[in-house]
C-alpha cells in the first residue's frame, strides 16, 4: 500500500500538465473549466495558473475563493496504473507583475501573446487544503495545513 503525502502528489501533479479547475458560479452551480499548470506545482501543493481579468472564472473567484481541482494521470500505457487527484483549496487571484515573472513559462505565450506583459493579465495561485487520490490500487485522503 502506498502512501501518499502532498510532496508526493505535488510532484505527480508536475507531470500532469491539464487540471480541470472548478469553481461555484454566482447562481450556485459548478463551472469548471481546463487549466494547464504548466508544471509548476510547488512542494505543498500549491499550483499556479494564467487567465485573463474579463473571465467568468476570475469574477467566480473573487465572489467565493472556494476551488477544486482534478487531475488524471496516465494510464494503460505500458501496465502503469491510473492516477486521479482531486484537491480542495482556496484560490488568490494575483495582479503582480513581479509574481507573474516568478511563475511565467515560455509555453504560456500560446495562449498570451504578449507574454506577461498581456492586458489584464490574472495568476490564480491556488493553495491545498485537502487532497483525495487513487492509483488504481490505493487510495487516500489528506488535509493539509491551511494556514501556509
Amino acid at each position: 500500500m502506498v502512501q501518499h503525502t502532498m510532496a508526493s502528489l505535488a510532484e505527480k501533479m508536475q507531470h500532469i500538465d491539464f487540471a480541470m479547475l472548478s469553481t461555484h458560479t454566482e447562481d450556485g452551480h459548478i463551472g469548471a473549466r481546463p487549466m494547464s499548470n504548466n508544471q509548476d506545482v510547488a512542494h505543498g501543493g500549491d499550483s499556479y495558473y494564467f487567465t485573463t481579468e474579463d473571465t467568468l472564472m476570475v469574477r467566480d473567484i473573487e465572489r467565493d475563493p472556494r476551488v477544486s481541482l482534478s487531475f488524471h494521470g496516465k494510464s494503460g500505457l505500458f501496465g502503469q496504473r491510473p492516477l486521479f487527484i482531486a484537491l480542495e483549496g482556496r484560490a488568490d487571484l494575483i495582479r503582480d507583475r513581479a509574481q507573474f515573472d516568478a511563475h511565467w513559462n515560455p509555453d504560456l505565450e500560446l495562449w498570451f501573446e504578449d507574454g506577461a506583459d498581456t492586458p489584464g493579465l490574472v495568476m490564480i495561485k491556488v493553495h491545498a487544503e485537502r487532497a483525495h487520490y487513487w492509483d488504481g490500487q490505493d487510495e487516500g485522503e489528506l488535509e493539509i495545513d491551511v494556514m501556509h
